[in-house]
């Protein structure tokens, strides 16, 4: 038996014999692409859910998944002669040298800040500065708004942080948490008003409205509002299911009314609120 530890070239060896035409795995053969984002978003999911359960025993396997999302894309521009992971490799790490500059103040691995404290890199000034690195980066790339490069894979919560944020870097944006609340309450009237109009798709229009202002609501209060509805989805879940044991221990569940659940979900509610 060998007990070597596999290394990042081991892995990039696997990835090349899963595609070769002869020796290859046949569902391998037959991605491309497109057909494995969907795999690299939830791969991606599954690291963050990981992370969020404190699982750091299953970390290093979806953590490797997801690096194999990247090996996977360096393999089909390998083979199409565009680039490889090593490519991808350097490309990463020049961009990073150059957007710290208060870290590697020669732009190369061995340079070092010399001495600077911890505050003193942890400055608005820093932030500016990467702002102007990926500023430059957007206009070697013929952006023409700061909105370009937002990716549109984004889950849509995501998305709607990340637009608003960019917006709000050039000035469009509310001048504290107190003016999005009114817009969330604005928003909210007009779904009202749709509905008492019996206008259901223009209900749904300003629903989506109103989620884009919560979402606001979040990033003005410094908080991912994906991360947010994971942990409430968690929370709800808790205790919805709490509802369901204590109602089957009743022979209820299936036929308890509103208000029976309503009793239990306060009782799971204080449960966790107690502990």
């Amino acid at each position: 038996m060998n007990d070597r530890r596999h290394d990042l070239e081991d892995l990039l060896i696997l990835m090349a014999v899963l595609r070769d035409e002869r020796d290859g795995c046949p569902w391998d053969l037959k991605q491309d692409w497109d057909s494995i984002v969907p795999h690299t978003l939830e791969e991606a999911y599954e690291v963050a859910d990981a992370i969020e359960r404190r699982a750091f025993d299953e970390l290093p396997g979806e953590l490797g998944d997801l690096l194999f999302q990247v090996v996977y894309y360096s393999q089909f521009a390998a083979e199409e002669g565009r680039f490889d992971f090593h490519d991808v490799v350097h490309a990463l790490t020049a961009k990073m040298l150059r957007r710290h500059p208060h870290v590697f103040p020669d732009g190369t691995l061995a340079s070092r800040r010399g001495g600077a404290t911890a505050a003193e890199v942890e400055t608005h000034q820093v932030h500016s500065r990467w702002e102007s690195f990926k500023a430059e980066e957007r206009a070697e790339r013929a952006s023409t708004s700061v909105l370009d490069d937002v990716p549109r894979a984004l889950p849509a919560l995501s998305r709607a942080a990340k637009l608003s944020k960019r917006a709000a870097r050039v000035g469009f944006d509310w001048p504290d948490a107190r003016g999005v609340i009114a817009k969330i309450r604005e928003e909210l009237e007009e779904v009202e008003q749709a509905l008492a109009a019996d206008e259901s798709e223009l209900a749904r229009e300003e629903v989506g409205d109103l989620l884009f202002a919560v979402v606001n609501l979040a990033r003005t209060l410094k908080t991912d509002p994906e991360q947010r509805l994971r942990a409430t989805n968690a929370k709800f879940e808790r205790r919805f299911r709490h509802v369901e044991s204590a109602l089957t221990e009743e022979g209820r569940l299936g036929e308890a009314d509103l208000d029976e659940m309503e009793r239990h979900w306060q009782q799971a509610k204080r449960i966790e609120t107690n502990r």
